[in-house]
């Protein structure tokens, strides 16, 4: 193998390298996560998640549904038995996506006009921060503290 050339996601996580590597071999892929977007609304059709993902080929959201419910992150369940159609929703573990998408959402707005972040309180307008919290110590971890962090 060329040393230079850097490994799938995939490979990378099967050798254990990291969560983040883990992570990324579920949902690293250029489609998985608009697919997951377009099913936090609620459970859909394949015809209604081609309209929803434009751009994405039948044959490509075919595979990423079927990689997507071996992984556990949707659920799909028949609607018409002859001929068999299924309707895709998300799971537990999908749905939990959800915050890490918002957070990589909002990133991905900071640069582009405008310059709004997305996620704002409803009750005064102000814009969301997020921070890691420690429950057992009840306090929010310090920004130097952040190096000590670790996955178990």
């Amino acid at each position: 193998m060329n040393p230079r050339k850097s490994s799938s996601p995939s490979t990378v996580a099967a050798a254990g390298t990291s969560p983040l590597a883990e992570a990324l071999a579920r949902v690293g892929d250029r489609w998985t996560l608009l697919l997951v977007d377009a099913l936090l609304e609620g459970p859909r059709r394949f015809n209604d998640l081609e309209v929803a993902v434009a751009g994405i080929a039948p044959n490509i959201l075919s595979q990423r549904l079927k990689q997507l419910e071996r992984d556990g992150i949707i659920v799909a369940r028949p609607y018409s038995r002859r001929p068999v159609r299924l309707s895709y929703e998300l799971s537990a573990a999908g749905r939990e996506l959800a915050g890490a998408m918002r957070l990589l959402a909002q990133w991905g707005a900071r640069g582009t006009p405008p310059d709004v972040p997305l996620n704002r309180h409803p009750a005064c307008g102000s814009a969301m921060e997020v921070r890691w919290y420690c429950p057992t110590c009840a306090r929010t971890v310090d920004e130097n503290e952040m190096s000590e962090l670790r996955f178990i």
